[in-house]
């Protein structure tokens, strides 16, 4: 079975898009990866497709492969099932593929509000709980997926709830400053509270056409993003704001999941990542890689000496910063790969 990381943060501006589409490209250079478009803004299926997006939802043969649609026969009551949908890889990446977003997926949220709070007393309702899940496992299937990775959007919505509880685990992404820190604070009572909801549901819903995902996701570690450096490490506005996003989140946020199994054992986290109070890396605003990477159609760790088209110290100085990127994600994989094998 396909293993899931959900990337989550009800925040927004903390990268959570650039992290599953950083997090993607990286692993499917070694497996087989799905990343999945759950956000009504649709920033990483505009982000693969590029000058594609807008054609993939006019032409017939394309236009209901998507999110949306692949549920639409469980939440307008059609009398069929589920199946896989087709995705779409990019050139570059063979082995990665996208399970494109849709700009109305927020019109499923009441329906399925009501379904997760109505304790399976309808049972028009009890077959949506399980329908993303279920369209993420035969997708998986379809394509032999080993792993796979799950955009939200920067809400506590009922759909996002859904999306993180069908995960084994997640990454919070923050930014270093106030906001991502009351973000955390709020985190950490909604979180157990999901987590409380989904072992009463999975019993109530497990003779629905499409079952939850037994179990809750574990916390895999953060990543704090989008800061400058001086002299090698984060400029002075920055540190202090590091710091206090590493402590809530390796003391009270810690404390309150690990209430409710949402943790990985200290063996299985590792003395590298407990030391980093749960933090998986920093990684420094991509700065003028960024555009040269979006012209290309890759992450910023994929851009050639070519597509940076610079030369002297400018070329120099940005091969730096790649080698710096590619180095952080592939750290950022291989410690997710390891903490995958035990959720």
């Amino acid at each position: 079975m396909s293993k899931r990381l959900v990337v989550f943060n009800h925040k927004g501006g903390v990268s959570k898009t650039t992290t599953v589409y950083n997090i993607g490209w990286m692993l499917s250079k070694k497996y087989k990866v799905l990343v999945v478009d759950a956000d009504a803004q649709c920033n990483l299926t505009s982000l693969i497709l590029g000058d594609d997006f807008e054609k993939y939802y006019l032409e017939d043969q394309t236009r209901l492969h998507n999110i949306k649609d692949g549920v639409a026969m469980a939440f307008q009551g059609k009398p069929h099932p589920i199946t896989a949908v087709n995705c779409f890889s990019p050139q570059k990446a063979p082995s990665l593929y996208l399970l494109a977003g849709h700009a109305n997926l927020s019109e499923y949220d009441a329906s399925l509000t009501f379904a997760q709070t109505s304790n399976n007393a309808l049972s028009t309702l009890q077959n949506l709980p399980g329908a993303f899940s279920e369209l993420l496992r035969l997708t998986e299937e379809k394509y032999s997926i080993d792993y796979t990775i799950i955009d939200l959007n920067p809400s506590l919505s009922a759909t996002n709830q859904n999306f993180f509880l069908s995960a084994h685990a997640f990454v919070i992404p923050t930014n270093p400053d106030p906001f991502s820190i009351m973000a955390i604070n709020t985190l950490r009572s909604t979180l157990p509270r999901w987590a409380e909801w989904k072992k009463t549901a999975v019993p109530l819903f497990s003779e629905s056409a499409y079952p939850l995902l037994p179990g809750v996701p574990k916390f895999s570690g953060s990543l704090i993003q989008r800061f400058n450096i001086r002299n090698g490490k984060a400029a002075r506005p920055y540190r202090d704001n590091i710091d206090e996003i590493k402590t809530s989140l390796s003391g009270n946020f810690y404390d309150a999941i690990a209430g409710v199994g949402m943790v990985f054992t200290p063996e299985e986290y590792g003395a590298e990542l407990i030391e980093s109070q749960y933090c998986l890396a920093e990684v420094p605003d991509f700065q003028g890689l960024l555009p040269k990477a979006h012209q290309a159609g890759v992450p910023v760790f994929e851009v050639t000496d070519e597509d940076i088209a610079e030369t002297g110290p400018v070329l120099a100085g940005l091969q730096t910063k790649r080698e710096l990127f590619n180095t952080h994600f592939i750290h950022i994989t291989d410690k997710l790969v390891g903490l995958l094998a035990h959720a």
